[in-house]
């Protein structure tokens, strides 16, 4: 019988916790745009590529195996 009942491993739990810091981060650079109604380089371009950076981060972290 498997001791471990969770369904990730520590580092799969690690990884998506950093994900999701990245998709806030990413909303956050959204915010920061100067422009008006968020349409500058930060809130068209950049945050949303950091967000979409994120949420694969997060696909990965959810179907990274681990070693053991």
């Amino acid at each position: 019988m498997d001791q471990n009942n969770l369904p990730f491993s520590k580092k799969n739990y690690t990884l998506m916790l950093i994900g999701i810091a990245i998709i806030v981060a990413g909303f956050i650079i959204m915010g920061l745009d100067s422009e008006p109604h968020g349409f500058g380089f930060l809130g068209l371009t950049l945050g949303p590529l950091v967000t979409l950076f994120g949420f694969i981060f997060e696909f990965y972290a959810i179907f990274h195996k681990s070693d053991n």
